[in-house]
């Protein structure tokens, strides 16, 4: 196991450098493109750490695997709240604007929600796919709306590059954030199978972590620049990716069902966790902010989650 442990410890070291140079060339590409650092953070930085989650869901369904691939997508929402979220509110409190709850987090909860009735019948098939992406339509033309209504532009901790270099730098740092994610979910799990733990658990732990490590190594990095928008903008972001496009891959490449464990215990948690962080939106509405304490409940969360997955696959 030599090998897969030096993977997971090069991926990390992957994930850390890149997460800088990949935020920094957003928040420039931001400035320069006079775009808003929400929603530099609900599309390009959501779609980039979500490359994980659609590289691995497709390989999974091509390989007729898609429990882990659905499994994937639930787990990465679930990790993005609880793990990613709480650690980046641990790190920096996280503001709250009044028009988070009017427009990022209403389109998550009705994403997360037409998921749930879509998997009610606990299958999978092209129709439900050909659905969620059109919800991802509908959700880009309601992010461009949110642009057209907020033009303004970041101001603070913006690097100093041309728009040439900001692209290169964000690209490069993408690049690398899939890449190192990929060699660490590959040790990983090559060190999971080798312990014989199960797929549908290295589904919902190992990969799900592996592949929301982009997300929280730029969410932090965001956090630490004062990009607190960019931040929380690139967790609802990902978390939509998720459930429309991620989820969509299986049920238009290998429709399958679901078992009635992973329906009602991970989409359940996933829809719980959703519905919490609206309500935390909303009650912090007017200038309040994701402090630690509610970072600390939310990784708690997260890791009671990982416990009740081992021991219930020890059983």
């Amino acid at each position: 196991m030599l090998l897969p442990a030096f993977a997971v410890l090069a991926g990390l070291i992957l994930l850390i450098w890149s997460a800088d140079r990949f935020v920094d060339g957003a928040s420039a590409t931001a400035y320069h493109l006079g775009m808003s650092p929400m929603l530099i953070g609900l599309t390009i930085i959501a779609f980039g750490t979500s490359a994980p989650e659609i590289l691995v869901s497709a390989m999974a369904s091509f390989n007729q695997a898609p429990g882990l691939a659905i499994g994937n997508a639930l787990g990465s929402n679930i990790a993005n709240i609880a793990l990613v979220l709480g650690a980046t509110a641990l790190i920096a409190p996280l503001p709250i604007r009044g028009s988070l709850v009017r427009t990022e987090l209403p389109i998550l909860t009705v994403a997360a929600i037409t998921a749930g009735i879509l998997l009610l019948d606990r299958h999978l098939g092209v129709m439900d796919g050909l659905i969620l992406l059109a919800g991802l339509v509908v959700s880009l033309f309601l992010f461009k709306r949110y642009q057209d209504h907020h033009k303004n532009r970041p101001t603070q901790n913006i690097p100093d590059m041309t728009l040439g270099q900001s692209i290169i730098w964000l690209l490069i740092g993408l690049v690398i954030l899939a890449s190192g994610s990929r060699i660490l979910v590959w040790g990983a799990t090559d060190i999971a199978i080798g312990l014989g733990v199960s797929d549908l658990v290295i589904g919902l732990t190992i990969v799900a972590f592996g592949t929301s490590l982009p997300e929280l190594a730029a969410s932090i990095a965001s956090a630490r620049k004062g990009q607190h928008a960019m931040a929380i903008g690139n967790i609802i972001g990902s978390n939509i990716f998720n459930l429309l496009a991620v989820m969509a891959l299986p049920g238009l490449i290998y429709p399958a069902s679901i078992t009635a464990g992973a329906l009602w215990r991970d989409y359940g948690l996933m829809l719980a966790l959703t519905l919490i962080l609206f309500g935390i939106g909303f009650h912090a509405r007017k200038g309040g902010t994701i402090n630690r304490l509610v970072g600390l409940v939310l990784l708690l969360v997260y890791i009671a989650y990982m416990l009740l997955l081992y021991y219930q696959a020890q059983g």
